[in-house]
């Protein structure tokens, strides 16, 4: 990666607007391009501390891009050009001494298709702890018990902890790979659609899990449809063609936009 020189659903209440001083994340004049395409163009944003920021539009608008180069997944793509800054707790992380390694385990993400590793319910949560030298047992159990109920998987499976992750329902799966993200004990989780190969009743339940979560953690997702982004919201971004159309609280911009794009979106006229 080249980087250059140096933005009627159920909608609950939702926290004021916070200034740029709490953000956790600062997302500043990035643009970038794959094989000259750009796919975002100088995006500037703030993601607060403990609450859901939700990146929402129509497909190709860069949102997964975004989610991407917050823990820089893709520095080994090969003809991509990048210029802006993305600090996190006002730390740039793509100067050249960044600690990869380290920024991937203060971020996690989970994907749009669950992917249990070969293995165990066990050993599928405490994998990046064992790779990283953890061997105590008391507290791997003491993880792996906490990870589980922070992704409202506990109950289900605390009988089939060395039963093959992969005999878990799909929504089961989803919440696992949430669950071996949260072991690590990240600072910030991201999630690319992680509902949208779910049933309602899973969803539900992904759902739940993250109101919880954001006490502790900064959520960063990209939902699978309008009425997510609203439901989760507690600030919301509509991308558009690669550029940030919309940045406001979730109250505020899925029930009086800005902008004449978002209405026209969120009402569904076109999308």
């Amino acid at each position: 990666m080249i980087r250059l020189v140096d933005s009627r659903f159920g909608i609950r209440p939702h926290s004021e607007s916070t200034n740029v001083a709490e953000s956790k994340i600062r997302i500043e004049n990035i643009s970038y391009a794959y094989d000259g395409k750009p796919a975002l163009r100088n995006v500037t944003l703030d993601v607060p501390a403990n609450a859901i920021t939700v990146f929402f539009g129509p497909a190709g608008g860069g949102k997964t891009t975004l989610l991407r180069l917050i823990n820089r997944l893709n520095d080994l793509l090969e003809g991509t050009q990048m210029s802006g800054r993305i600090l996190l707790d006002g730390q740039d992380i793509y100067i050249p001494d960044t600690d990869v390694t380290s920024l991937r385990r203060r971020v996690g993400m989970v994907f749009a298709l669950p992917l249990p590793l070969p293995g165990t319910v066990r050993e599928n949560v405490l994998y990046g702890l064992k790779l990283a030298g953890l061997r105590d047992r008391n507290h791997l159990d003491g993880i792996l018990l906490r990870s589980l109920n922070q992704a409202a998987l506990w109950d289900e499976v605390k009988d089939r902890l060395d039963d093959p992750a992969r005999a878990l329902s799909g929504g089961q799966q989803q919440r696992l790979c949430i669950a071996r993200s949260l072991a690590l004990e990240p600072e910030i989780l991201l999630l690319d659609e992680p509902t949208s190969g779910l049933d309602p009743i899973s969803t539900g339940k992904v759902e739940a899990s993250l109101f919880e979560l954001k006490q502790n953690y900064t959520i960063v997702i990209v939902p699978h449809s309008v009425q997510q982004a609203a439901r989760l919201a507690d600030y919301a971004a509509f991308f558009l063609m690669g550029e940030l159309i919309e940045h406001q609280p979730g109250r505020d911009i899925f029930t009086n936009p800005r902008n004449q794009r978002t209405e026209d979106y969120v009402t569904g006229r076109f999308g």
